[in-house]
């Protein structure tokens, strides 16, 4: 099997990946700030594609501001980055923070109407 191609680095291994442990991206946090993320909440740049952005943005948090450009869900960044979901959470809250992502939270379940209303639908439409 050939070389791949581009820079070579220490730290990357060609069986394992990269193997920079996720607490380091985190630089030990495990908990985001302002609070945890529903893994079906919709992330979005808030950003324009023009702002400066903080020095202290890891490679993640950009990819983050990439493929979120688009509504995305939390799960679905955390699959895309290859990447636990405790981290994915620590590293959007770092965004929600610097105000570059906005967060859109699925409703609760208090707040979906009652069975008894859904049933009343269902038989208004089956009565058509």
């Amino acid at each position: 099997m050939g070389e791949a191609p581009g820079p070579h680095h220490d730290w990357l291994d060609g069986e394992a990946g990269p193997v920079v442990r996720p607490y380091a991206m985190t630089a030990g946090r495990v908990q985001p700030a302002g609070g945890g993320f529903d893994l079906m909440a919709f992330v979005v740049a808030g950003a324009p594609g023009g702002a400066q952005l903080p020095p202290s943005l890891q490679p993640e948090h950009h990819t983050i501001l990439a493929i979120t450009q688009q509504p995305i869900s939390v799960a679905e960044v955390a699959s895309q980055l290859d990447l636990a979901v405790g981290v994915v959470r620590v590293l959007l809250g770092d965004l929600l923070s610097a105000g570059l992502i906005a967060m859109y939270e699925p409703p609760a379940a208090a707040e979906l109407p009652d069975d008894r209303i859904l049933k009343a639908v269902v038989d208004g439409l089956r009565a058509l």
